[in-house]
């Protein structure tokens, strides 16, 4: 019985922890994919970090941005790279598609005590795609836009509003800037600037501040 409470308390805990918020999305252009987030760090009602990294390359064509508990999805990037590089020492390299349901495999095989996180993958294979996963690894694909994190609804307003399809790679970045500064402003678990990256037929492409202040 104790063991029983004791779980339920750590699993009350996570989803605080899942409740701090972020906003982070993914796009899909003609080019290939952009990825975003903001850079604020939450604990609860203090603001740990300006400068939080919520957008990590796995591989040369996927990436992935984190929303929820920055233990849990520090290990998921830890373990999805590891996954991979052994994966493409035997293989031909792993696909998005591939990628994201091995991480789908690993959320749902912890779902008793879960990650409490949400995922975007994102990546070419060749053409752009994209794919979003709730902490018990349900898998969803999409071929336009994501988002996840406490300030989506606000990005999925100016995404609803403003993505169209074939969108260059720099009207992409444009989109995702606006979206992430616009969720900024109306949720309080988000802020303290945004990253954006694009992978294309190029490789992972981190943008520069310069390029986003222009935006912002």
């Amino acid at each position: 019985m104790n063991n029983s409470i004791e779980g339920q308390k750590m699993q009350q805990k996570k989803m605080e922890e899942l409740q701090t918020g972020t906003t982070t999305l993914g796009l899909v252009t003609k080019d290939g994919v952009v990825l975003a987030a903001d850079n604020r760090a939450t604990m609860g009602r203090l603001k740990a970090s300006k400068k939080a990294k919520k957008v990590f390359k796995l591989h040369d064509n996927i990436a992935l941005t984190i929303a929820g508990s920055v233990g849990d999805a520090q290990k998921i990037v830890r373990l999805m790279r590891a996954q991979i590089n052994l994966y493409n020492i035997e293989n031909d390299d792993l696909s998005v598609k591939g990628a994201s349901t091995l991480l789908s495999n690993v959320l749902h095989a912890n779902k008793m005590m879960p990650f409490m996180n949400q995922f975007v993958i994102g990546g070419t294979e060749p053409e752009g795609v994209l794919f979003d996963l709730d902490p018990a690894g349900g898998l969803m694909e999409h071929r336009e836009f994501t988002a996840t994190g406490s300030g989506s609804p606000t990005a999925y307003g100016v995404l609803e509003d403003r993505y169209e399809e074939g969108l260059s790679n720099e009207e992409g970045i444009e989109l995702a800037v606006r979206a992430v500064k616009a969720a900024s402003e109306r949720d309080t678990a988000s802020g303290d600037g945004v990253d954006v990256v694009t992978i294309t037929e190029d490789g992972f492409n981190k943008v520069d501040s310069s390029t986003i202040e222009e935006y912002l």
